[in-house]
């Protein structure tokens, strides 16, 4: 815990058996309990989760990165999270810088942390394909002109948010896709809640998860799609569903019967003793 804050680490899973364990060793201690969500693997992600203790759910069937976080959202929330972070669990992003996220978080002086690659320098040090920091700094530079901010990224996927965010936001009326990151903070910028960035470096390897040209064209397209969305409604020209005040919110745990939980573990296994798995 942080300052009587209970600190949950959520990693929304595909086919992550082959890293996920190296990942799990570096979450800091400090982490009360770690949620895993598979999101129908092939491999055995799952299987691997329960041995090393994390409280596991899978969905009955595929339902995409965005529908993950959803699920791991509302089961942090009903384990009683008052900050969340999002660890993708294929190692890209280390673990180690969790504590930091959660401080700014747990501090009160923000709702939202990311982990930005852009400010340290060294995403393409890191192995960032070139094309895609051109991506990045392009739709961030269109992003921060149309929402007004001045984040150094907005397409990082390690972050950190309140509980009061997430009992906000009308998470559900997002895509259940690659793009419901960047509505998410949209959705956090319009509603007026405050975002930190922390550097933090970034690893590309064969195992890390990363989507296609075409999925990433896509995305592209999404993202300045919900940016242009919020301005309009800003200008009141629109009024997306995302960012309705009456829209969606996460449900109650199995409400839509997606995911069955396979239980494991109840807090952070760096925590504890030796050779337990729970």
């Amino acid at each position: 815990m942080i300052d009587g804050n209970k600190i949950v680490v959520v990693m929304p899973a595909y086919n992550a058996a082959l890293i996920l364990e190296r990942t799990v060793a570096e979450v800091p201690a400090l982490v009360d309990d770690i949620i895993l969500v598979d999101d129908q693997s092939s491999d055995d992600t799952a299987e691997i989760a329960r041995r090393l203790g994390l409280h596991t759910l899978i969905h009955a069937k595929n339902r995409g990165y965005g529908g993950n976080q959803k699920t791991c959202y509302t089961a942090a929330l009903a384990r009683g999270a008052d900050v969340v972070i999002m660890v993708h669990p294929d190692y890209q992003y280390t673990p180690k810088l969790v504590p930091a996220l959660a401080h700014c978080v747990a501090s009160g002086l923000y709702d939202v942390a990311l982990g930005s690659r852009i400010l340290g320098g060294g995403s393409l040090k890191g192995g960032m394909p070139k094309y895609r920091y051109v991506a990045n700094r392009f739709l961030t530079l269109v992003e921060n002109l149309l929402l007004k901010e001045k984040l150094s990224e907005y397409h990082t996927g390690y972050r950190a948010f309140s509980r009061r965010l997430l009992l906000t936001l009308p998470l559900n009326e997002n895509a259940e896709g690659f793009v419901f990151d960047n509505q998410m903070l949209v959705q956090a910028v319009h509603f007026g809640f405050k975002i930190a960035e922390v550097t933090c470096p970034t690893k590309y390897f064969a195992e890390a998860s990363s989507i296609g040209f075409t999925k990433s064209v896509r995305y592209g397209l999404g993202v300045l799609g919900a940016a242009a969305q919020f301005r309009l409604k800003q200008l009141g020209l629109g009024n997306p569903r995302f960012l309705a005040a009456d829209g969606r919110r996460l449900e109650a745990p199995g409400a839509n019967g997606s995911a069955v939980d396979l239980g494991a573990g109840g807090h952070n296994p760096a925590a504890r003793p030796p050779g337990s798995n729970g």
